[in-house]
């Protein structure tokens, strides 16, 4: 997975040519040459495999907070450490740091198109999702380095699906790419194992359809993405004020409204001019979008079961049930519910962000109920249309003889 990354990077973003990837990563180019046409990531998976230091990691770090400068053979001794003393005294050098006296960190210049520093922002405002339901989803944000440029989209949840999706979202309305993303250690997107960056399948195999790098920032280090993260105070304290919002698309629309009619014309007191005066340079240092659209939003392949219900997120979504017993493929965006069968489309839904709910189609029910007094399971008449017929009243007049004779 990392191999297929780096090659689309290589050769997407520095122009380097398949020899040369081939010789700095010590493989065929026929390995490269496979990997750069293949359309998707590779699917092979290591299962996960623990440590033996994982139980006593609660107790180092226990006593690290309250001596940090404890030798590593000390800590060993306290905690029943009887294993190799050197993987021990490793272990405690990643921990140690977290422990060290605050180190200041000095200012970072960025070049045009270099990164954008991405985090998640959970306003503190309740967001209308259901009947009778209120939820804080949260708004996935972007700052570019260069320009100070903000983007800004609430999507349905902080799974990778839809994270992955909300970034697509928001590398459309930019029309390109930078050649970076900043991320602390959201679980979507990855974590450090054994003191080192490992990003999820899911992020991974986005980052390689885009030919990107993506920087994952050491725990406990919000300085290295201070630009978002001020971002996000600026959001609390200009845009949130005197607001109310009647769902997630009414906030979406504000946000937009208010990034381009605020935030990107202010004048930014480091840069000393307004975001907009930089973004054509930054823009035209990016890369362009993949011709290859990433895959998103949440799959499913199912089974339709006899009460012709599928479920995403909680919800259940109702499908045609002339499918029942066949294989359905689902897919979900950020607004949108799509069922297949084969290239049928055999259910279309608003996508919806409350919980526990059952979204029906009327014609679905319909047709259920149809089938149903076919197969003998209920009697009675057949269901209406929706468009009935209303007699009019002087039909029964004239029936019944009462219409009034002109002398």
């Amino acid at each position: 997975m990392e191999n297929w990354a780096e090659i689309r990077r290589l050769h997407r973003a520095e122009g380097v040519p398949i020899k040369a990837i081939a010789r700095r990563l010590k493989i065929s180019r026929n390995a490269v040459r496979r990997a750069l046409a293949a359309e998707g990531p590779p699917k092979y998976q290591r299962p996960p495999r623990g440590s033996a230091f994982d139980a006593f990691e609660p107790e180092t770090l226990r006593l690290l907070a309250e001596f940090p400068d404890m030798p590593a053979s000390v800590i060993a001794e306290r905690v029943g450490w009887e294993r190799s003393s050197s993987v021990f005294r490793a272990r405690v050098a990643e921990l140690r740091p977290l422990f060290a006296p605050t180190d200041p960190a000095s200012r970072t210049t960025y070049q045009p198109g270099e990164l954008a520093q991405c985090d998640l922002w959970f306003p503190p405002v309740d967001i209308p999702v259901g009947p009778g339901q209120v939820d804080r989803p949260p708004v996935l944000v972007m700052a570019l380095g260069y320009s100070r440029m903000l983007a800004a989209i609430m999507i349905p949840s902080r799974k990778a699906p839809d994270l992955i999706a909300g970034h697509w979202a928001l590398l459309q309305a930019w029309g390109r790419v930078p050649r970076a993303l900043v991320w602390d250690n959201e679980a979507a997107v990855g974590s450090w194992r054994g003191g080192k960056p490992k990003l999820t399948d899911e992020f991974e195999a986005f980052r390689g359809i885009l030919g990107i790098s993506v920087i994952q920032c050491k725990p406990g280090d919000p300085e290295a993405k201070g630009i978002v993260e001020r971002g996000n105070g600026y959001y609390e304290t200009s845009f949130l004020p005197g607001r109310s919002f009647t769902s997630a698309a009414d906030f979406n629309s504000q946000m937009i409204d208010w990034l381009g009619q605020t935030a990107a014309v202010r004048q930014h007191r480091t840069l000393g001019c307004r975001p907009i005066d930089r973004f054509e340079a930054d823009r035209a240092a990016m890369l362009s979008l993949p011709p290859v659209v990433p895959q998103l939003g949440w799959h499913a392949v199912t089974r339709l079961p006899r009460d012709h219900y599928v479920r995403i997120a909680s919800n259940d979504y109702s499908v045609d049930p002339s499918v029942i017993g066949r294989t359905v493929h689902v897919h979900a965006d950020l607004t949108t519910v799509t069922i297949r069968w084969g290239e049928r489309i055999v259910g279309v839904h608003d996508r919806h962000w409350g919980r526990h709910q059952t979204i029906t189609d009327p014609a679905h029910a319909m047709a259920a109920a149809r089938l149903r007094l076919k197969a003998g399971r209920i009697t009675g008449p057949p269901p209406l249309e929706d468009d009935v017929q209303v007699r009019s009243l002087a039909d029964y007049d004239r029936a019944f003889g009462l219409h009034e004779t002109v002398a």
